[in-house]
């Protein structure tokens, strides 16, 4: 008999070995310790144990879903209207039992208790509370493709596509981007490195503060007001399922006197030199679908698509509050 309860301090063990034993596909780190979950997942300040939901058979966890909230307008609290459920994983032995859906139904109770109106179901980018480094790449970027199944689940339950978001990298063994712009640009411009972002928010800490990060601004040789700006995150949990050394692109900014003039692709192309010298092998940046100038510029800086999610969303009816 399966039963359903909210998260105990003596799960961790249980939850890493089915998050590694579970059939997730290229987006997902794999071989984790109970300390990447730690970091990732159970420190963050705004974690509830009400939601988190465990499903097990007697004491062995075989499911579980977890869920939180979007930050507010301002990235500074959480908003409590706007619910996110971050992860459902139901053990192989366990599957087309609606185990998945009842722990969602739990997921979905709490967050309108809580007060949420909106669900995203597969959160990307910075609508995403949990998983920064261990699902999607640098950070979860909605149910990606290479997990088919988690769509049509989410479709199942009245879910719609809300966005998509694509997933590229960058192979640091092969040769760089060369044209006579670059060339141009890189005689008049250098690279720095600073310690953190160049806006430090509180989500931004809370996601990303325990994690290695540098932030890499191009500069012109003849000043020091940055010409572009991208900060780097080490994908250490990646490690054993991709066996590659890998970082991951966020927080890109061009200034906005600099657009379209080739900075964007020249400071990742450095970036891509430097991080080649450290002995780093591959660089991940993630892209909304819309947002065709920035892949434009990926591709033209030698990034390649590998895959791409989609961020789903419910609205959540009076009979669900």
């Amino acid at each position: 008999m399966v039963d359903y309860r909210p998260f105990q301090n003596t799960d961790p063990p249980q939850i890493v070995a089915l998050w590694n034993g579970s059939r997730l596909g290229r987006g997902a780190a794999q071989g984790v310790s109970p300390d990447a979950f730690e970091h990732t997942v159970f420190s963050r300040p705004y974690f509830e144990r009400s939601g988190f939901a465990v499903a097990t058979e007697g004491d062995r966890v075989v499911a579980f879903a977890h869920a939180g909230f979007a930050p507010n307008a301002h990235v500074s609290a959480l908003d409590r209207e706007t619910g996110v459920i971050c992860a459902v994983l139901v053990h192989s032995e366990f599957r087309r039992r609606g185990i998945g859906t009842a722990l969602v139904k739990r997921l979905e109770a709490w967050l309108a208790e809580s007060g949420a109106k909106t669900v995203i179901a597969g959160p990307a980018a910075a609508h995403a509370p949990f998983y920064v480094g261990l699902y999607g790449g640098v950070q979860p970027a909605g149910w990606l493709d290479s997990d088919p199944d988690a769509v049509p689940f989410f479709t199942a339950l009245g879910y719609e596509p809300a966005s998509r978001h694509v997933v590229l990298h960058r192979d640091l063994e092969g040769g760089d981007p060369v044209n006579f712009q670059l060339m141009a640009l890189r005689r008049k411009s250098q690279l720095a490195v600073n310690q953190g972002p160049l806006r430090e928010t509180w989500w931004w800490q809370a996601r990303f503060g325990t994690l290695d990060t540098l932030q890499f601004v191009l500069v012109p040789k003849d000043g020091r007001t940055p010409l572009a700006a991208v900060t780097v995150v080490n994908l250490e949990h990646y490690l054993p399922k991709w066996q590659r050394q890998a970082v991951g692109l966020v927080d890109l900014a061009i200034g906005p006197d600099e657009r379209n003039q080739g900075y964007g692709q020249a400071l990742l192309v450095e970036v891509g030199r430097r991080l080649r010298d450290e002995r780093f092998t591959q660089m991940e940046a993630q892209v909304p679908e819309v947002d065709a100038l920035t892949l434009a510029m990926l591709e033209a800086a030698g990034f390649r698509p590998v895959d791409a999610g989609t961020e789903m969303r419910k609205t959540l009816g009076k009979d669900e509050g």
